[in-house]
């Protein structure tokens, strides 16, 4: 059809269709014309015929209109109307009026659902400052704004914002489920991408104080993290400060490409890295997660860094000894280098800050007593009694196994054995590889199901040093991998209570929920992977300065946590100090933090007997079966 050819009609249809198109206040503002211009052509009628009602005078412009006006908006009030030309005229007013508002209350209706249906969806933008962004849905974003919700508590009114794949409401509703006390935290959710420009300006990433990168669920999970730390690095209208990101990356091999994109913005949490020097100390180390769990949660004693000019010109043990209700642990340098256990006449310099374990930062200060109580006469110079070699033992298999084998290499001697017990595509493969890289294990291989109880009986379980239980994160449902742990953690303890050996069992859950269920089974530590991973990045968002402190904690180089006999360190029997066990400590080199009570290894209520940061100056009468926790290189 051509320009030519086209109606009258069609073009009159055609421009109605794009007035309609251009939206509610387009169309209210037409709306507005149309009775402005019906108002003002009856009264200029009226006005200009003279018409009025039988026993009425004659009206001026101004209350012509009035009267038209009227009859617009109330179509009732034409029922008194006298005089066939007037009733007429108002009679057109009325039937025009009657088809404008209705109209108008129709678009209006139709505006505010659209508006609700828009701020149910979440795509309204977020004026907020110094929010906590959360970038991304999983589980993981439960025990993350629960630690920030504690963490917030000193803070006014603190807001975390959350932009997640799923619908608005839905999100809102599984956080108030999860976590039903938001304590004075606002928690504002949107829906949307986390690697669309668009999407992210809706959450306002330039006045966040910080941002949460999590990974999605999926087979390349960090492809997504960093085109998100790309979206919003590379963002055209990003703010010139730069940005506090927190993100997690499964593959290492990724590190280098999101550090590159966001350098000195990022700070990156390498989850299976991380989960791995976990499992692997712990084994080897009964109540060791429950010590990392102490130090990465906001609930009970942290780590902080303060300045404490005078420390000047003083040792690292004088700071160590200085301090009542604060563990000292390091020492920051001027330059930003944590040091963590250092010698212990290391000097303190101006700049340097002390790297302390505490309650809260108010709670880190120093006692003035250069001279606290010490029993020197119960403090034993025991030596540690060490294994030649080790046997391990792997139930279950995920990706983080052959980590976990390089990670347990690093602390045995050799000739130390790994046995691994899994069924799955590829894992021959992976495990034949893994012989070629280990230096102090040989390695072993049975496929097998490991909740079956033949199997596990057969096994001659007691012949083993440690006993690791994976989950089959990457080959099941989290609840269905969960399960199966459960059940295996069921036959170990009936194993052992019907062969009399007591086995060291470090059982790693995705769920925490889960781990209520596992108590039942008295593993010595439970590894919750999502949690750990969780905290991690919660305390990273807080203060990204810690991620030195914990690289280093976690690293097979350098000083560790370790959970040693408390009998290498005072007699048993006799009531001693905390400084007592920091002064013999500190003669081996070593910076003491914590014990535990083996009376309570199995009591949830009372942290499994792990004392982390106790107030120095409280007698404590240790067993020959209680523990020191301590830093040291070995």
């Amino acid at each position: 059809m051509s320009e030519h050819n086209i109606s009258f009609g069609t073009r009159l249809r055609y421009k109605f269709d794009n007035l309609m198109a251009k939206g509610p206040i387009a169309l209210i503002g037409w709306l507005g014309i149309l009775s402005l211009v019906l108002v003002v052509t009856a009264a200029l009628i009226l006005t200009i015929t003279g018409l009025t009602q039988d026993d009425g005078e004659t009206m001026n412009f101004v209350e012509a209109a009035w009267k038209s006006l009227m009859r617009t908006l109330d179509p009732g009030t034409m029922g008194g109307d006298t005089g066939w030309g007037f009733r007429v005229i108002m009679l057109g007013v009325t039937l025009g009026g009657i088809f404008i508002v209705s109209t108008l209350i129709g678009v209006l209706a139709s505006g505010i659902s659209n508006k609700l249906d828009e701020l149910r969806k979440g795509h309204s933008f977020v004026v907020e400052k110094d929010h906590t962004l959360i970038l991304g849905w999983s589980e993981k974003i439960f025990p993350i704004i629960s630690e920030l919700l504690i963490a917030n508590e000193n803070q006014r009114n603190p807001v975390i914002v959350i932009l997640g794949h799923k619908d608005k409401v839905e999100m809102e509703d599984e956080v108030k489920l999860r976590i039903p006390d938001m304590k004075n935290t606002r928690i504002i959710c949107r829906s949307g991408s986390t690697i669309d420009m668009n999407d992210l300006e809706i959450v306002n990433p330039h006045d966040s104080r910080s941002i949460i990168i999590l990974s999605p669920e999926g087979s390349d999970p960090d492809i997504s993290v960093i085109k998100t730390i790309l979206a919003l690095t590379n963002n055209p209208n990003r703010r010139k400060e730069p940005y506090h990101i927190v993100a997690e990356i499964s593959d290492n091999h990724n590190k280098g490409v999101a550090e590159m994109i966001a350098s000195g913005e990022v700070t990156l949490v390498h989850t299976e890295d991380l989960i791995s020097r976990v499992i692997a100390q712990s084994c080897r180390q009964s109540g060791l997660s429950v010590v990392y769990t102490e130090l990465l949660d906001f609930d009970g004693d942290e780590i902080y860094f303060q300045s404490e000019p005078a420390l000047k010109g003083k040792s690292f043990k004088d700071a160590v000894m200085s301090y009542e209700d604060s563990a000292i642990i390091g020492i920051k340098k001027s330059d930003g280098l944590a040091v963590i256990n250092p010698p212990m006449d290391t000097v303190f310099n101006s700049g340097d800050k002390v790297i302390a374990i505490s309650k809260d930062d108010d709670t880190i200060n120093m006692t003035g007593n250069s001279s606290p109580e010490v029993n020197t006469t119960a403090i034993t110079s025991g030596k540690p009694v060490t294994a030649d070699v080790e046997h391990t033992l792997i139930l279950g298999w995920n990706s983080k196994a052959c980590s976990i084998a390089k990670e347990l290499d690093n602390y045995l001697s050799s000739g130390s054995t790994l046995k691994i017990v899994a069924e799955g595509e590829g894992i021959e493969n992976k495990t034949a590889q893994l012989k070629g890289e280990l230096r102090n294990q040989t390695i072993e291989l049975l496929t097998g199901n490991i909740s079956d109880r033949a199997l596990l009986d057969s096994l001659g379980l007691e012949k083993f040093n440690h006993i690791i239980l994976l989950c089959y994160s990457d080959s099941m449902p989290e609840q269905e991998a969960d399960s199966k742990s459960l059940i295996t953690l069921l036959h170990l303890r009936n194993i052992e209570e019907k062969t009399g050996h007591d086995f060291t069992i470090v059982s790693e859950m995705m769920d925490i929920r889960n781990k209520e269920l596992a108590e039942v089974t008295e593993a010595d530590d439970f590894i919750i992977s999502n949690k750990l991973i969780s905290l991690m990045l919660s305390q990273l968002s807080e203060n990204k300065d810690l991620k030195a402190v914990f690289d280093d904690l976690f690293d097979a180089d350098g000083s560790e946590i370790y959970v040693k006999p408390v009998t290498e360190y005072v007699k048993a029997g006799v009531p001693v100090n905390f400084y007592t066990l920091c002064e013999s400590a500190a003669r081996k080199g070593e910076t003491a933090i914590g014990y535990r009570l083996n009376e309570y290894s199995h009591n949830v209520n009372k942290a499994y007997g792990v004392v982390v940061n106790p107030k120095k100056s409280e007698k404590v009468t240790f067993t020959d079966k209680d523990k020191l926790i301590v830093l040291a290189e070995d």
